[in-house]
């Protein structure tokens, strides 16, 4: 499961205190993304996936470029959290970060900083109600926007054994054998409403001894990027990215899950090998991995960041 940032809290501590604090979610890798893309001061910045603002905080106070700088996501817990930045001059867009990009692009904005951290945020997993997680048992929903129709809840009880087995093995990169088998469990099961009774279903399908990881957590990624469209947005968003950037203008990328690393790595190779004609020019020549650069934050463990700079 991709996560990132982490909460030095629990959950349920949080709940409690109604003026949580954004300074309590660590983000993933935020030294590597510091060193890698320099923010300087009255330099713009544009967040394209701004979760609890982890990333965010720490690149505005380098800048304190508040009126230049944009703040993205499609998440309205996220947004509603992200209002002390708004008091500060920054901008908020309540949508994805495709649309964001598309309607920036049309503005004619251009930033001197752009970040994209592909991860699923701690308080959509720490809270049981969003669905992400099967920690905690809640409804079966992982909309990361809940203006949209679709939700895990809707494709468990709706989509075919054929078409359940194509997300679970394509998204899941779950073996096809088990995949059917979770599949055909599933729709002889439903109907199904919480993550609870899912995980509870998957793991009394699954055959064999399990270790650390859970037999449902990859059918649950699956489902979260169906649901939520991931690897379509990417791939849409992508070829946009140099269209934000000002000359000079620094791109960072950190994602989670082999699926979205690919895309990312190909879109990146790409274009490096343009020669002269590339837009994008590397910062890192390897990615900076979550596992060795950010041992101390449990939730950075998957993560690759790649950072790029616009010619």
């Amino acid at each position: 499961m991709s996560i990132k940032e982490h909460p030095s809290q629990s959950g349920d501590d949080l709940e409690k205190n109604s003026g949580e604090s954004l300074a309590l979610h660590v983000p993933v890798l935020l030294e590597a993304t510091l060193l890698s893309l320099k923010p300087k001061a009255g330099e713009s910045y544009l967040d394209l996936t701004a979760g609890y603002g982890g990333h965010a905080r720490e690149f505005l106070a380098a800048t304190t470029n508040y009126a230049e700088s944009v703040l993205v996501d499609r998440d309205d817990y996220a947004i509603e959290r992200l209002k002390s930045f708004s008091d500060k001059g920054v901008r908020l867009l309540h949508t994805d970060f495709v649309s964001a990009a598309k309607q920036l692009i049309q503005e004619g904005k251009r930033f001197d900083i752009v970040l994209v951290d592909l991860g699923v945020s701690s308080p959509q997993l720490d809270k049981s109600e969003r669905g992400f997680s099967f920690t905690n048992s809640g409804p079966l929903d992982m909309r990361m926007d809940r203006r949209q129709g679709v939700s895990a809840e809707t494709l468990v009880n709706t989509a075919s054994v054929h078409e359940l087995t194509r997300i679970i093995t394509q998204y899941g990169e779950e073996p096809l054998g088990f995949a059917r088998h979770i599949s055909t469990a599933i729709v002889s099961s439903r109907p199904l409403f919480t993550t609870e009774e899912l995980a509870s279903l998957i793991k009394q399908t699954y055959r064999g001894k399990w270790k650390k990881t859970h037999p449902a957590t990859r059918t649950f990624q699956a489902l979260r990027i169906a649901v939520n469209d991931e690897l379509r947005q990417i791939e849409d968003l992508l070829p946009l990215l140099p269209r934000l950037l000002n000359p000079g203008g620094r791109l960072g990328i950190i994602s989670f899950h082999s699926l979205e690393d690919r895309l990312v790595k190909r879109y990146l190779k790409e274009q490096f090998d343009l020669g002269l004609e590339a837009e994008l020019l590397p910062l890192t020549k390897k990615p900076i991995a979550g596992n060795i650069y950010d041992v101390h934050n449990p939730r950075s463990r998957s993560s690759k960041f790649r950072a790029a700079v616009k010619k």
